[in-house]
């Protein structure tokens, strides 16, 4: 992700994504499923406003659960908007072991890339891996150096910051991220959603370029019937700042994608 993922820092092999109708029906459905969940925000938010005591403290703390909370809802919806995208993805790079990985070029973003592959653990392990047990990844992820949730939003909410590795020969140079990241559940399916976020008190940190994740998002699905298999799905969507060619940018963050989901595969095959 560059970030957990390139890093980090929440579209597969999946047979039954030949068509996107699948991807479209469900999208549709977690879409409105968090249109919901807004709307009952906001008229909590109008309740708070109307009836809470007059508590400086307390109504800071709402109004920032409530802002966080929104910015990671409707970074996925945005995602999975793209994901959604009849346009035509073009392959970038086809892997022996089935992992294929897309771009496509949008409007006033640039290009993205969306990795598609099956991994052998269950949806809820990898949940638990990529929301759950974030802080951990650097364990088992040699390309970051740390990743501390600043903030934990309720259960399905978090801030984080990241920070990438120092790597020898590496021409995009440490990077660090500020991000709000959501998970929700569907049915069997986990997605994981989120962007950037800027925070007067966490600016950016001397020694390191503050890049940004736009909107975001990873789809963990059970392969058919084997619930041992998650068809594995990641939308990067990024702006790693500085002055780096674009050429050397979208050759850079593909290769990122696949190191990270080797170094993911190996971590898998220990437990």
């Amino acid at each position: 992700m560059l970030p957990a993922v390139v890093k980090l820092c929440c579209g597969i092999s999946y047979p039954h994504l030949r068509s996107m109708a699948g991807l479209q029906r469900t999208a549709v459905a977690v879409i409105g499923q968090e249109i919901t969940h807004l709307k009952q925000w906001g008229r909590i938010q109008h309740l708070m406003g109307a009836h809470a005591e007059p508590k400086e403290k307390s109504k800071s703390v709402n109004e920032d659960e409530l802002f966080y909370v929104q910015h990671g809802r409707e970074a996925m919806m945005k995602a999975l908007s793209i994901l959604d995208d009849r346009g035509e993805w073009t392959v970038e790079i086809e892997e022996n072991n089935g992992d294929v990985i897309y771009s496509k070029v949008i409007a006033g973003t640039g290009t993205v890339f969306k990795l598609e592959a099956v991994l052998e653990a269950s949806v809820n392990e990898l949940y638990d891996l990529l929301f759950v047990r974030v802080e951990e990844m650097p364990r088992w992820n040699p390309n970051i150096q740390q990743i501390k949730v600043l903030k934990q939003v309720g259960p399905e909410t978090v801030v984080t910051h990241e920070v990438t590795a120092e790597m020898a020969g590496n021409v995009m140079g440490q990077r660090d991220f500020l991000s709000v990241r959501h998970s929700c559940k569907q049915d069997s399916c986990v997605y994981l959603g989120g962007a950037a976020i800027q925070l007067e008190s966490f600016p950016p940190q001397t020694g390191f370029v503050r890049a940004e994740d736009r909107p975001t998002c990873i789809i963990i699905r059970p392969l058919d019937k084997d619930t041992t298999k998650s068809s594995f799905t990641w939308l990067l969507n990024m702006d790693i700042k500085g002055w780096l060619p674009t050429s050397i940018v979208n050759h850079a963050l593909p290769q990122a994608q696949l190191a990270f989901t080797r170094h993911l595969r190996r971590h898998l095959s220990l437990r």
